[in-house]
């Protein structure tokens, strides 16, 4: 039990006061707040022992939040979850520390992911279906985390990748954040026709980054530069007392894979392919980062009140080859493999470090941050979430027993070819709840494209391909190897079902379906009229 001990401040001569804590939740998730009960052990100076009762209240606290998210990185790319040659001990102490979900599931991949973190609602509501094409951008609509936590006293930060529209509208300062300190577009360097890009000639080193509205030319690597312009900020904002918000969305190790030559070198000579060699020195590059960081909080005295938050974006890529974690497939998939994510949550004093199995997704995200901070969402807000608050989870005791109804996940890669989303719709996507997993099976969304009637309907609408839909019991078959359909078709009924509702549900928010972009990409030409070209 931790302790704590005080020097007497009542002056009722107390000599000391000893701590225990026990966490009471309430079952509903619809609770608005709460509590930790407080036992206090106080010794008298003639020894006598006096009990004391409070209760101290964990939601509206305003701890300090970090949350760092890392690009591409596997469930299987950290060392605590077997990974037989890639080394994170700094990712393995913080998941020590932490509260550990292990069946949390986010987009497959990365601006869906993203956009659903920030809204707490799904991605194809958000308007995003794709990485590229307009299909990026995060509907204007939404109202973002970070903007009601603006309201509720926080500053509020981003350093790394936006990927939710470069368009002067779409960016981090119109959505949220007072810092802004990004590269454009999903990567460093690419350039995709439209909206989604980034300055002309960017690489990892060296690159040029938009800094508040300015372009600003670095020297270094990339991810170093993003964790010291956000250990900076972060500073600045403890030193002047005010809550923060620091978002540390790495592009790595995200392709193209280009390590650090001295991170690379710990990956040379152990039988791996040059990308995965480049890919675990990426990693090990964000390990050391984050560990770095943490000693900063430990230094400042603030760990204790920063909770922070480490997340992958979607399923690995170049690590799966050498460790998936038992899994099936990988990024841009529907399967587990491309949907699990790690999910630490480390709040010292107040989260006690342990498993939890409950199924909890990125929607899950923003209502928990809004109930931790006593933040009040706009009706805006409330009305587009749709996500629950994991904090009866996160403040439960060790052990207990904590109610938690079983839940419809639904999760699709998107990506179609075409203006048309029907020739994708039943093309890599799942229906998930506690025990079953329905995979629509097929090469992804040219298949769907290949397989669709040319024939309209009388609604114009193209007709979508006929699903070919796998079952899996998770409970006995993690692993996605062996396909029930067959011997459970009121499953595969009854989910479908939940899918083709869903789809009905967010079909008329696909607002960037055909929407034409930008004749040249926004970044480049912000930067050319700084420049003066």
């Amino acid at each position: 039990m931790p302790e704590l001990r005080i020097s007497p401040s009542d002056g009722r001569g107390f000599s000391a006061v000893k701590v225990r804590f026990s966490f009471r939740c309430d079952t509903e998730i619809t609770r608005q707040f709460a509590c930790r009960q407080v036992s206090v052990r106080m010794r008298e100076p003639g020894g006598r022992a006096v009990e004391r009762n409070a209760s101290l209240p964990i939601a509206g606290t305003q701890p300090n939040i970090l949350f760092i998210l890392t690009d591409d990185q596997g469930y299987g790319d950290i060392s605590a979850h077997g990974n037989p040659i890639l080394k994170t001990p700094h990712l393995d102490r913080l998941r020590a520390e932490g509260v550990r979900f292990t069946d949390f599931h986010v987009s497959p991949t990365c601006s869906p992911t993203r956009s659903a973190l920030l809204t707490g609602r799904h991605e194809f509501k958000n308007g995003i279906t794709h990485t590229i094409l307009e299909r990026e951008r995060m509907t204007l609509a939404a109202t973002t985390l970070p903007q009601v936590l603006q309201s509720a006293g926080y500053t509020t930060g981003i350093f790394g990748k936006w990927h939710l529209g470069d368009e002067a509208a779409y960016q981090p300062n119109r959505r949220g954040f007072d810092e802004v300190y990004i590269h454009g577009g999903g990567g460093i360097g690419q350039i995709y026709p439209g909206s989604c890009g980034d300055a002309p000639g960017n690489t990892y080193f060296n690159p040029t980054l938009l800094h508040n509205g300015k372009f600003e030319k670095t020297s270094g690597y990339c991810t170093d530069l993003f964790y010291a312009q956000a250990t900076q900020w972060i500073d600045a904002q403890r030193r002047a007392k005010k809550p923060f918000f620091a978002y540390i969305p790495s592009n790595t190790p995200h392709g193209p894979y280009i390590a650090r030559p001295e991170d690379r070198a710990l990956y040379e000579g152990k039988g791996l392919e040059p990308a995965t060699e480049n890919f675990f020195g990426m990693i090990h590059n964000i390990d050391q980062n984050i560990g770095r960081l943490l000693a900063k909080l430990d230094e400042w005295g603030i760990a204790q009140n920063t909770l922070v938050i480490f997340m992958n974006d979607n399923g690995g890529t170049a690590g799966v080859k050498v460790f998936n974690a038992g899994m099936r497939a990988q990024k841009g998939t529907a399967y587990m493999g491309g949907i699990r994510a790690i999910s630490f949550w480390r709040l010292p004093g107040r989260f006690q470090p342990k498993d939890v199995k409950a199924l909890a997704a990125h929607v899950d995200f923003a209502p928990t941050l809004l109930e931790l901070t006593g933040a009040q969402a706009s009706p805006q807000m409330k009305s587009q979430l749709e996500g629950r608050s994991l904090l009866p989870l996160l403040t439960a005791k060790v052990g207990a027993d904590i109610a938690w109804p079983d839940r419809t996940l639904i999760t699709h890669v998107g990506r179609w070819n075409g203006a048309d989303p029907e020739v994708g719709r039943h093309t890599q996507t799942s229906v998930r709840t506690t025990r079953w997993h329905l995979v629509a099976a097929g090469a992804g969304p040219a298949a769907g494209k290949a397989k669709a009637k040319a024939a309209k309907a009388d609604s114009g609408q193209a007709s979508p391909a006929k699903p070919i839909w796998q079952l899996f019991d998770l409970g006995a078959d993690y692993g996605e190897t062996d396909d029930v359909a067959a011997q459970h078709p009121e499953v595969v009924a009854d989910l479908s079902a939940r899918h083709d509702a869903w789809w009905k549900e967010v079909r008329p928010l696909m607002v960037n379906e055909g929407v034409k972009g930008p004749a040249e990409n926004p970044f480049k030409v912000m930067y050319r009229e700084q420049a003066g070209r």
